[in-house]
């Protein structure tokens, strides 16, 4: 549905985005993350056909957003970060108007403007003045104007900036039920949002594409060993040796007093062995208490930071 290819901008002999490729699947949500600076913004608006690119091509459900701009523009959405909203207009007049800029006819825009209203669970505001709204309802309205002309393709850039958790979870399910109907590219800053909404991630920074698969695909890259927690009453000493003498473990750290007191150990294993068990038995039998054992998973967010920092 959308394919990037060797995509290059250059600004004033700076490359904000550097030879990036990507693909994204019909029906698919894909996580665009990204530092502030990175390149996020550039790429989502020459996709939209909002500025031209250097080099490298990108299509949009089969059109050229070069060549074919018009076609490309006719089958997407786009909600910038800032809602293209005016405040001075009510929530049906303002998307009427839209729908009628947007070239729908004349005898379709009510259906257009219902069904989008409905999507986006706005129609107790539909005469409401948009300036008197709070945040989350803007946002709502500004995902209606991007829904209007039922577009293959949503390209949304940080939906969910400035709103509070009830509204971020609004927002979130909307975004997840249009999954299957749409293509949708999220940009956004919240990293558990992408773990809880997107099918894959493009990870860029510094213009390129540092990284990109399934959110679970990108931590089990990421992760040079397993990982189990532990709480543990018994001498220290003891329990590092023989802890530490378990085949399969690579690694394991005590933190707390050496005062009598249950100690928390981490103890890293080689990756696809799951040692939960085996650690479980030897402490029980060498008659310790084991208070805590939890396997410890590397979040997006840990992956995004390391990635990051790598480059």
């Amino acid at each position: 549905m959308i394919e990037v290819d060797h995509l290059t901008k250059v600004y004033s002999g700076r490359k904000a985005v550097d030879d990036i490729s990507f693909t994204v699947q019909k029906g698919e949500i894909l996580g665009f993350l990204g530092p502030n600076g990175a390149g996020k913004t550039t790429t989502m608006r020459i996709l939209t056909c909002y500025m031209p690119a250097t080099a490298g091509t990108a299509r949009v459900a089969g059109y050229d957003v070069f060549e074919e701009s018009l076609e490309v523009r006719r089958r997407i959405g786009y909600l910038p970060e800032s809602p293209p909203l005016y405040p001075e207009m009510a929530v049906e007049s303002y998307l009427h108007f839209v729908a009628k800029i947007k070239g729908a006819p004349a005898a379709q825009r009510q259906s257009m403007v219902d069904d989008a209203m409905q999507k986006t669970a706005i129609g107790d505001v539909r005469g409401r003045i948009i300036g008197k709204l709070s945040k989350g309802y803007k946002q709502r309205v500004g995902l209606a104007q991007a829904l209007l002309n039922n577009p293959e393709v949503l390209i949304l850039d940080e939906p969910t900036i400035g709103l509070d958790p009830k509204q971020i979870h609004e927002v979130r399910s909307l975004i997840k039920a249009l999954a299957g109907d749409h293509t949708v590219i999220l940009s956004t800053h919240i990293l558990p949002e992408v773990s809880m909404t997107c099918n894959r991630v493009v990870i860029i920074h510094n213009g390129k594409v540092v990284a990109m698969d399934t959110p679970t695909g990108l931590t089990n890259q990421m992760k040079g060993a397993e990982k189990i927690a532990l709480t543990i009453q018994g001498p220290r000493a003891a329990v590092l040796e023989r802890i530490g003498s378990i085949e399969g473990v690579l690694n394991v750290q005590a933190e707390g007093e050496e005062n009598g007191a249950p100690a928390n150990y981490m103890v890293e294993c080689r990756l696809q062995s799951d040692l939960r068990g085996v650690l479980a038995k030897e402490i029980v039998s060498r008659g310790w208490d084991l208070l805590e054992l939890r396997g410890v998973s590397m979040s997006l967010e840990d992956v995004f930071i390391n990635l990051v920092t790598q480059e």
